[in-house]
């Protein structure tokens, strides 16, 4: 009788070490998905500069856009959760749409060289970071499911697994349908 409850004891603690050993890695992943998101999002802050530079002489009216893309650099190197990062991607966003409008008004500026580079090398990264972001959110989902689904919850909470935070947009902007009019 010994032997049976040892052995169930045992499989018992494996059992265990098993489901934590999982949420570890999980957890690991959402950490390095963020990484992903991280990174592609301070290339995108890196290109910007570049960019700023190649169109200024032509955005002398647009000088507070300008302003703004250098606040947001600064708050994006002292922000540190995820809801913040997203607010300052979101603003991003905003003003580099603004700086791709006011592009299409300057035919010197879409047919410069360097301009050109620089906008595709921001479509990229801006792909890449859309990718980042799905993936995070995905890791994110199955991360935070574990928490929640028996008996894996139990193994979570003691051991003081968190949920982790969802990339999302509070952009009213970016909920809205496009419009396409072919007739213009």
């Amino acid at each position: 009788m010994g032997w049976i409850i040892l052995i169930i004891a045992l499989l018992l603690v494996l059992f265990v070490i098993s489901i934590y050993n999982n949420l570890v890695k999980l957890r690991q992943r959402v950490r390095n998905a963020w990484s992903q998101i991280d990174v592609q999002l301070q290339r995108r802050f890196d290109l910007i500069p570049n960019l700023v530079n190649a169109v200024k002489g032509y955005m002398k009216h647009e000088e507070g856009t300008l302003t703004k893309i250098a606040e947001l650099r600064t708050s994006w190197a002292n922000s540190t959760t995820v809801a913040e990062k997203a607010e300052l991607d979101n603003q991003l966003s905003g003003a580099l749409k603004t700086i791709m409008a006011v592009s299409e008004s300057y035919p010197d500026l879409k047919a410069n060289t360097n301009f050109i580079n620089l906008q595709e090398e921001l479509k990229s990264t801006e792909d890449k970071l859309a990718f980042a972001r799905q993936f995070y959110n995905d890791i994110v989902t199955m991360y935070n499911m574990k928490l929640e689904v028996i008996p894996s919850n139990i193994v979570a909470s003691l051991f003081n697994f968190k949920a982790e935070e969802l990339f999302k947009t509070d952009s009213n902007e970016a909920r809205q349908n496009v419009k396409v009019d072919f007739n213009n």
